[in-house]
């Protein structure tokens, strides 16, 4: 998978690539992450990327001249994606979609905002990771990247760990615990020590299932619970609003 950014900072962007996951994937050719400076396309002898914005106001908008002259160069894979809080919100659900794909590409916006002509007639789409302003879109671009990132096939190398966690069907992960057994008088479910897999298969379920009612009861509003999931519940004796099991 070939991934581009664009951004004037490229250093962040290429050294956070490096790291851990990503940079063990980007090691072995599973990933290819591009990242281009905007100021290399500007002409100016300052490098020049942003400018006043017409009609007055506070800060400074990102130019289009380099943007469009960037992408233009280089040619990305597509859809290229504005990261910008008034896009549609990434979630589990867009990393699958992307994570399908042969490629796509970020554009990094930077200061107040970006020329309203790279929105309308450069970039594909918007996209925000929440509803929060940052300074750049660098750090955006790397939740995006590293969502992704783990989901393309090989990555991870256990491919259950990509099945088996938060909002793979919808759900918050089940809690988990390591050694040792006791911690101070905190003690691990005696389920997770029975041995039985089974049944831990079960427990898991069901507390998955709990957990996302107490923390993320938005997500079971939108997902609801089977009838079987409900028998399960009653398994554990767990209890939950029944406005969220399915008729």
């Amino acid at each position: 998978m070939r991934i581009d950014v664009f951004t004037i900072f490229p250093e962040a962007v290429d050294n956070m690539a490096q790291l851990s996951v990503l940079g063990r994937a980007r090691d072995a050719g599973l990933i290819d992450v591009r990242v281009h400076d905007l100021r290399m396309a500007s002409t100016d002898p300052h490098r020049t990327v942003d400018d006043k914005p017409f009609g007055g106001g506070a800060g400074m908008i990102l130019k289009p001249e380099p943007a469009f002259a960037a992408v233009e160069a280089v040619e990305p894979p597509r859809p290229l994606f504005l990261l910008d809080p008034g896009g549609p919100q990434f979630d589990q659900q867009k990393a699958n979609e992307l994570a399908a794909m042969d490629g796509f590409s970020l554009m990094c916006g930077r200061y107040e905002g970006v020329d309203d002509r790279i929105r309308t007639n450069l970039v594909d789409y918007e996209l925000s990771v929440g509803d929060v302003v940052l300074a750049g879109g660098e750090f955006a671009a790397m939740v995006v990247i590293e969502a992704v990132t783990r989901l393309v096939p090989g990555v991870l190398g256990n491919e259950v760990s990509v099945t088996d966690e938060t909002f793979a069907d919808g759900l918050l992960e089940y809690p988990q615990w390591t050694r040792p057994a006791m911690f101070r008088e905190f003690e691990v479910p005696e389920t997770l020590r029975s041995g039985d897999h089974a049944l831990i298969h079960r427990w898991r379920r069901a507390m998955a299932i709990a957990r996302t009612a107490e923390l993320r009861p938005d997500l079971l509003e939108r997902r609801g619970i089977s009838r079987e999931e409900s028998v399960l519940l009653n398994e554990f004796n767990i209890s939950v609003d029944p406005r969220f099991v399915s008729e």
